[in-house]
């Protein structure tokens, strides 16, 4: 996702993902607000074979925390 003073660009612009640059058709005009965000696809398993988890009185369960590893290809 690409923005221009916080407004979504859908087109106008191209990514080189193995380097990270984005590059514009036509250069933003000068004091405009550029910013971009990314999704991760990062494969993890879990880090154990249990997982806490509290129950209220209404009987809703939270877990505190989920123990992840990244696996490394």
């Amino acid at each position: 996702m690409v923005a221009l003073n916080g407004i979504v660009q859908a087109s106008g612009w191209t990514v080189d993902a193995t380097i990270g640059q984005i590059t514009f058709t036509a250069a933003p005009a000068s004091g405009v607000i550029v910013s971009a965000g990314f999704k991760l696809d990062v494969p993890v398993r879990f880090d154990t074979d249990r997982l806490d988890v509290t129950h209220d009185i209404e009987r809703l369960g939270s877990i505190t925390s989920i123990p992840l590893i990244e696996v490394r290809r």
